[in-house]
């Protein structure tokens, strides 16, 4: 097991944060199943702009424990919901550079039309969910935290006495 690893598992389900690389290929393979005609996999990629600002990098934070426990529930949910093999997802935390991934989700079922449908529903219900939270660091001025979720922009805390 990689050392910045934590994890979770349990009815056709895996779960992961790690401050590591993510490696598509490892996912696939962990819900690869005989029975399974489609695997799906989604890849969210740290791209080069929001709202027209250039991104330099993102920084994820999480409140692991929590954050895991949620993931694998939405995880549990789902699979019953689409009658799926397995499904799979893994977060990146800490910075994740421009071009590289910071969550992978994986779906294998026995046809692809549950496996499209899980997957998408899986993203956005870890968006809307999952205990994780991304800084936003801009070229050229302050970065800003935010939920994890597309279209909610982050506004700046501003500091009152020197604190925040």
């Amino acid at each position: 097991m990689e050392p910045n690893l934590t994890e979770r598992s349990g009815e056709g389900c895996y779960v992961a944060l790690t401050h590591g690389h993510l490696h598509a290929q490892d996912i696939i393979d962990r819900v690869r199943s005989p029975q399974a005609g489609a695997i799906v996999l989604f890849a969210g990629t740290t791209r080069d702009n929001f709202a027209g600002k250039p991104v330099k990098e993102l920084q994820y934070s999480a409140y692991s424990p929590m954050a895991l426990k949620t993931m694998l529930s939405i995880c549990i949910d789902i699979r019953a919901r689409h009658s799926l093999e397995s499904i799979a997802m893994i977060h990146r935390l800490g910075t994740v550079p421009i071009g590289e991934e910071s969550i992978l989700i994986a779906v294998s079922a026995p046809h692809r039309q549950a496996a499209w449908r899980a997957g998408e529903e899986a993203l956005e219900d870890c968006k809307k969910h999952v205990e994780v939270w991304k800084r936003e660091e801009f070229e050229g001025e302050e970065g800003v935290w935010r939920a994890n979720r597309d279209g909610l922009l982050g506004q700046k805390i501003a500091e009152k006495d020197g604190k925040n």
